[in-house]
């Protein structure tokens, strides 16, 4: 018990500075795909933020791996957290950093009491959104048969790929590029159910209050007029007592025996 309550301790502590490096990581990947001209230090430090954070999230998880009272058990309950921590170490797939971070914010994020599924599923939406956008950016806008060479037109196409409206105006030509679309798809796809199922359950929620309510005021009901039925009954009762009291015969006092 101790154990899982430093575990717990550690996590509320860090929820935080990792959202905190989850938004600097956001930045550094994005400079170098919206500044492609920029200085070569500037890349290189972009690079060395992104490993930065990859290593204080994987730093992470060690930590909480070696809190946890039973290791397999944490490992098997934590699958995207061992998944996020192990993609960016195949080499030359860069962009699975973008995917590893997005895996482990939203698992801590999911942990954090005081963020509701509202924000968290809009927060959601809008992180893959960006990193979708800049994502297929950077591999398209190389492409010889790409259509895809402004951020405009990727975060466009972003927007209609993760509404599943797909207007065919802007698509990927290159097999990582359809991957990503592949992905945004099917993210797209979880992000309206799990809004669809939040709204369906808010309604069930709010119909099931209602009805408890009602027969709440119905019990109450109820037990007012039982209340009223037998209160009639005792007034009937009492009404009724000297009334059969003066039709009774009266009885003589029994005599005393004689001497």
């Amino acid at each position: 018990m101790k154990e899982r309550t430093a575990q717990m301790r550690w996590e509320a502590r860090t929820q935080g500075p990792l959202l905190v490096l989850a938004v600097v990581f956001g930045l550094a990947y994005a400079v170098p795909i919206v500044l492609p001209d920029a200085p070569g230090w500037a890349h290189q430090g972009c690079r060395i933020v992104e490993w930065t954070v990859w290593g204080a999230f994987a730093a992470d998880y060690l930590v909480r791996l070696s809190l946890a009272p039973y290791k397999w058990l944490f490992v098997r309950r934590h699958p995207l957290d061992l998944l996020a921590v192990l993609l960016p170490l195949v080499q030359p797939l860069r962009l699975l950093r973008v995917v590893s971070t997005l895996l482990l914010v939203g698992r801590r994020a999911r942990m954090a009491p005081q963020i509701t599924l509202t924000t968290y599923v809009a927060g959601a939406v809008v992180g893959l959104m960006m990193f979708g956008s800049l994502a297929v950016l950077a591999v398209e806008r190389d492409a010889p048969e790409g259509n895809i060479r402004t951020l405009g037109d990727a975060v466009w196409w972003s927007f209609t790929t993760m509404t599943t409206v797909g207007y065919g105006d802007h698509a990927p030509t290159t097999g990582l590029g359809r991957v990503l679309a592949v992905g945004l798809m099917l993210s797209g796809i979880a992000l309206l159910g799990v809004v669809t199922a939040n709204i369906a359950a808010w309604f069930i929620s709010r119909f099931e209050r209602d009805d408890a309510e009602e027969r709440r005021r119905t019990a109450l009901l109820e037990a007012l007029t039982q209340e009223v039925r037998e209160l009639r009954a005792e007034v009937a009762r009492l009404s009724a007592g000297p009334s059969a009291a003066a039709d009774e015969p009266a009885v003589p006092p029994p005599s005393s025996p004689t001497p």
